[in-house]
């Protein structure tokens, strides 16, 4: 007998995966504002309802990841309160990008939801 808790943890972990980029990039976009990596795990905690929320952990490789794209910039501030801070921006290409990725997004949600519309929730 298959275990569905384990599928279901692993199916959750690889459509993660391939949202993250995306929902750190909508983030920052809409911030209006530099933010650090907690502020930015906190948001896509409140925002996306705890389902894209992780390790924070897990956010710094892809923000450098973004960063190394040229889709994010960033700059380190002192702290009153601890270490050093990495603040994380967008960049105009990094908009354009995400313009482009939630399009793609859309497009694949629409497809999926056509082809889950015949079950039951």
């Amino acid at each position: 007998m298959i275990e569905l808790e384990p599928q279901l943890r692993k199916f959750q972990k690889e459509l993660s995966a391939g949202t993250v980029s995306l929902a750190l990039l909508a983030v920052l976009a809409s911030a209006g504002e530099p933010l650090y990596g907690y502020q930015i795990a906190k948001q896509l905690e409140r925002i996306g309802g705890g389902v894209l929320a992780g390790k924070q952990s897990a956010l710094y490789p892809v923000l450098r990841n973004l960063e190394g794209a040229g889709l994010l910039d960033s700059h380190v501030e002192p702290s009153m309160t601890g270490p050093p801070r990495r603040y994380y921006r967008i960049t105009d290409a990094g908009r354009t990008v995400l313009h482009e990725w939630a399009a793609a997004w859309r497009a694949t949600r629409d497809s999926v939801d056509s082809v889950l519309g015949g079950l039951e929730p």
